[in-house]
């Protein structure tokens, strides 16, 4: 019988974040220390966890962004829990390990859902390496477009609790009306003290006004197809969007993250941000 393996299309841009991850993890000034992320490249069939031996500028751009976004997400969630959200919930998760790399306070109750694929790729993986998460953990294989505020609260999730969530790396693969409806269940399961954090596209709108450093002109040849899967996301501010519907967010600045964790002000441009929002 052969072993689960990670899918095609969006499930394989998890393999190479988990790539970057655990290259990171490899650094003496590592931002974050991932314990799993090699094992899922080796289950994936790769040994080498270099991103690549000559790294073209826009694949660089994007290793960098990574690494970021995942220590800026890394204590935005500690911080949330260690403020009362002991629930954390993850759509799309992908290979995100923090339910058993990060040191959690006691009573937090951890949330994942992906598609089945993906999701049995990834409990192969950790069982393997004897992995234990922090706290009870769930893991709801579904698909976003199907009723999974349904799946969420019929395993324990409760929606009067308050609750930190992650949007990572997922909203800029779908359309417009897709990321809204997500945004909306998110808001009717958020109780008072909930927050959020989320990376977003720029939408076609967004896409036709300022084309982001590594849209298909202006992309590296490894990540074109990468950028062949992604669909833009909200066809508006997030912030804006947000505010509208109850919540308070903000902008985080990619340089402003990259100065406070020690990388300096030129790791990375300004000219994207990491969202974060409280109810």
């Amino acid at each position: 019988m052969s072993k689960e393996q990670i899918p095609d299309g969006v499930g394989r841009t998890a393999i190479g974040v988990a790539r970057v991850r655990a290259h990171e993890s490899t650094r003496r000034d590592r931002l974050f220390n991932d314990p799993y992320a090699a094992a899922f490249v080796v289950a994936d069939g790769r040994r080498d966890l270099a991103v690549t031996a000559k790294p073209s500028p826009g694949l660089i751009a994007m290793v960098r962004h990574l690494v970021l976004r995942t220590r800026f997400f890394d204590d935005y969630l500690l911080a949330a829990a260690e403020s009362g959200c002991r629930q954390v919930v993850v759509p799309a998760a992908g290979l995100d390990t923090r339910a058993f790399r990060l040191d959690w306070p006691a009573g937090t109750r951890f949330f994942e859902l992906d598609m089945p694929a993906v999701l049995a790729f990834k409990e192969r993986v950790l069982a393997e390496q004897g992995a234990q998460p922090a706290g009870p953990r769930t893991v709801i294989a579904i698909d976003l477009r199907e009723d999974w505020a349904t799946a969420l609260t019929s395993a324990g999730f409760d929606p009067t609790a308050p609750t930190v969530w992650l949007l990572e790396g997922l909203l800029v693969y779908l359309d417009s009306d897709d990321v809204e409806a997500i945004l909306t269940t998110v808001t009717g399961l958020s109780a008072p003290g909930s927050r959020l954090a989320l990376t977003h596209g720029l939408g076609n709108r967004g896409r036709r006004q300022a084309p982001e450093p590594h849209a298909p002109e202006h992309a590296a040849a490894e990540l074109t197809a990468v950028v062949a899967l992604w669909r833009g996301g909200l066809n508006e501010d997030p912030v804006a969007w947000l505010d509208r519907h109850g919540w308070r967010a903000r902008r985080n600045d990619r340089a402003d993250v990259a100065v406070a964790v020690g990388r300096g002000a030129d790791y990375v441009t300004s000219q994207r941000s990491f969202v974060t929002a409280e109810r």
